[in-house]
């Protein structure tokens, strides 16, 4: 969930004093030094992220369902921190420009990154696969770089609240975790019971770079969703 942005209008002597509080301030940790209450909130979101990502990888090397399971929940509590970090900007009306690259950041680690390792660790390993959860990957990115750059024109509410969101939000994502929890919770991962609609090859031998799951389309389907410029999603 990106923080609101500073509107066009009276936004230029905000933005020129946002980035001068940067210029003017010296020494090693002088960026910690300027840190809102809400963009170490915004941080947490992305250490949810980052130890989703961790812990997929030490499920790979340990094959422990325990570490699936932390890589699978993480990223819900990287949304509890999204959600948290407006409010607390809102509560102590202090908001910053580093605090709302930073919600983007965090929100491209917890919700595009990480549930696409964890869709890997899962099973969706095979070459178009990787294709796929890549495109997932850059389609959040570029999501939320137009988000950044086109936010402030988009209509808005007597709050100041954007009315919709152009494509998927990227925190949609967590509705593939879902369904890739229910998935280990009825053991179909790669090694026990297999992926849900098996493997195909599109060309080439069996053990190929042509062998797809099916499912990973739906990364890709909902890649496209978060790009698209005509779905409009109701803000709530």
């Amino acid at each position: 969930m990106a923080r609101s942005k500073v509107s066009p209008v009276n936004g230029n002597h905000k933005h020129d004093s946002s980035l001068q509080q940067y210029n003017d301030t010296d020494g090693h940790f002088s960026l910690v030094r300027n840190f809102r209450l809400a963009d170490l909130v915004t941080i947490m979101n992305g250490v949810c992220g980052s130890f989703s990502i961790f812990s997929s990888a030490q499920y790979l090397l340990t094959n422990d369902d325990d570490y699936l399971l932390w890589a699978l929940g993480l990223p819900l509590a990287g949304l509890m921190f999204d959600f948290m970090d407006g409010k607390v900007a809102r509560w102590r009306k202090s908001s910053s420009m580093l605090g709302q690259e930073l919600d983007s950041l965090a929100d491209l680690v917890s919700f595009g990154v990480a549930p696409a390792v964890v869709a890997f660790a899962v099973g969706l390993r095979t070459y178009l696969d990787t294709v796929c959860l890549t495109g997932f990957i850059c389609c959040g990115l570029a999501r939320l770089a137009r988000f950044n750059a086109t936010v402030a024109l988009i209509p808005k509410d007597a709050a100041g609240k954007s009315r919709y969101f152009e494509g998927l939000p990227i925190p949609s994502s967590l509705g593939l975790v879902a369904i890739l929890s229910y998935w280990v919770r009825r053991g179909w991962v790669e090694g026990k019971q297999g992926i849900p609609g098996g493997l195909i090859t599109l060309w080439g031998t069996p053990g190929g770079r042509g062998d797809i799951h099916p499912v990973s389309i739906v990364f890709g389907l909902w890649a496209a969703a978060m790009v698209s410029k005509t779905l409009r999603v109701p803000k709530l």
